[in-house]
């Protein structure tokens, strides 16, 4: 293990202020746009300032692969936390997953989007000193591998915490930092069938299905920042750091809420239900005319009447068997009545019954791809497709922030970086190196910018 002596930093990274970040600081950003001048040398008017982010002033040192702690990473960025992201020569598997364009990931500009890359290789004296020096300069650690691996570096909660008591770090894992499990792998999928949720997805008559998107992985993201925000508080009124322990399996299992009790109190074992939601009907995907399928979701006896009356139906509403909420959700019932809404809108385009449904104060939406979510009218309005320049690309289409904050909202400062794209400004601007002291780090192997990154 290594000892964490300051043999990396200066004197003025130990004992002197944050240094202020490069061009990917906001704060820089603010300075030089404030001291733009004409070609006389005169000062120009300085553009309207944008509202400082809601996470202004928070570093974090990002130490992640893949999914969940990226995603992570990425919010807090979206929100002005300044997110530097240590990354092996090899990179993170990220920027391999998905469709290429001249060689870029485009999943990873988006994921990493707002980050500033390092390449350290921590299995060097070096290089983990160095990510230590970063980690005293920053007030979160945001970590995602298997529990062990960076207490074996010497990287771990309780080795960092002896020399920074108030640091927040936060730990996602596939089972949690505790357990009999807790050393297994684990990923989303694995932990979806561990904690439950693939057992409820799908259809009855068939084996159990997955949903396309790593639901788990940006669930887990969310209770991450949601705790370390949390953390964050705690520390703001008393000094004191503390661990933020976030399972995969636990973010999949959180949301079976209304199973649990149920099992407890009635044995109830539920079973698949295709597109339907149990016990509740109507609420379920129904065929149009062109092929495609509407979801109908007239879930309370208000929207059911609404329903009826623009199926023209009238007698859906005396119908015993539909009288009430619970009746409509008998299993039989359901299926019934399923079939003759099922009949109804298979008759009909989906694009003109979803507007006289919703114009009806029914809840409903055709199923919509990509592309048509690209041709939205409320997609655009809400700022929800976002061109982010790229140095590569030009521009790529992102998802745009969530959420919303009034007075502070986010924004994306700028597209995921390449490799190492950051590993001299950072080393310069926030541990006070020499080019002398970079250039013979760089010269070890021990850190990587893109050059060197681009010629391994």
């Amino acid at each position: 293990m290594a000892q964490f002596d300051g043999s990396v930093r200066s004197d003025a990274a130990l004992h002197g202020p944050r240094a202020g970040g490069g061009l990917c600081d906001p704060r820089a950003q603010q300075r030089l746009a404030a001291a733009a001048r004409t070609g006389n040398g005169q000062v120009t008017a300085a553009p309207p300032a944008l509202p400082t982010p809601a996470l202004d002033g928070i570093r974090v040192i990002e130490i992640c692969t893949t999914i969940a702690g990226p995603a992570c990473g990425r919010l807090l960025a979206d929100f002005g936390a300044d997110v530097i992201k240590i990354e092996s020569p090899d990179g993170d598997p990220v920027r391999q997953l998905g469709s290429l364009v001249d060689d870029v990931a485009l999943y990873s500009t988006s994921i990493l989007r707002g980050k500033r890359s390092i390449v350290v290789d921590l299995k060097s004296p070096q290089g983990l000193q160095i990510a230590m020096d970063l980690v005293m300069t920053a007030d979160v650690v945001l970590e995602n591998n298997r529990p062990g691996v960076l207490e074996r570096l010497g990287l771990g909660y309780e080795q960092v915490a002896k020399v920074k008591p108030g640091i927040v770090y936060v730990r996602i894992s596939g089972y949690g930092q505790d357990g009999p499990y807790s050393q297994l792998p684990g990923y989303g999928a694995i932990c979806e069938a561990f904690g439950g949720v693939r057992h409820m997805t799908g259809d009855p008559d068939r084996p159990p299905s997955r949903v396309a998107l790593a639901t788990t992985d940006y669930l887990s993201s969310v209770y991450a920042a949601f705790g370390l925000l949390a953390a964050l508080r705690h520390r703001d009124r008393t000094g004191e750091g503390q661990m933020v322990d976030v399972a995969l399996y636990e973010a999949a299992f959180s949301q079976m809420e209304s199973v649990v009790p149920a099992y407890d109190k009635l044995g109830t074992v539920p079973m698949r239900q295709g597109p339907n939601l149990p016990s509740m009907s109507p609420n379920s995907l129904y065929p149009t005319r062109e092929g495609g399928f509407l979801l109908i979701a007239a879930n309370s006896k208000a929207t059911y009447e609404r329903l009826v009356a623009v199926m023209e139906r009238p007698d859906l509403l005396t119908d015993p068997r539909y009288a009430t909420i619970r009746k409509r959700g008998e299993q039989a019932n359901m299926r019934a009545l399923d079939a003759t809404v099922a009949a109804w809108t298979s008759e009909h385009d989906g694009t003109e019954l979803e507007t006289r449904l919703q114009a009806a104060g029914v809840p409903a939406s055709r199923v919509f791809t990509v592309q048509d979510i690209f041709d939205d009218p409320h997609y655009r309005a809400r700022g929800m497709l976002t061109q982010v320049a790229h140095p590569t690309l030009g521009h790529v289409t992102q998802i745009g922030v969530v959420p919303r904050l009034s007075a502070t909202p986010g924004r994306i400062r700028h597209s995921g970086p390449e490799l190492g794209a950051d590993t001299e400004q950072v080393l310069r601007d926030e541990l006070a190196l020499t080019p002398e002291v970079i250039a013979s780090l760089v010269q070890a192997g021990v850190v990587h910018g893109v050059t060197q990154v681009q010629s391994l």
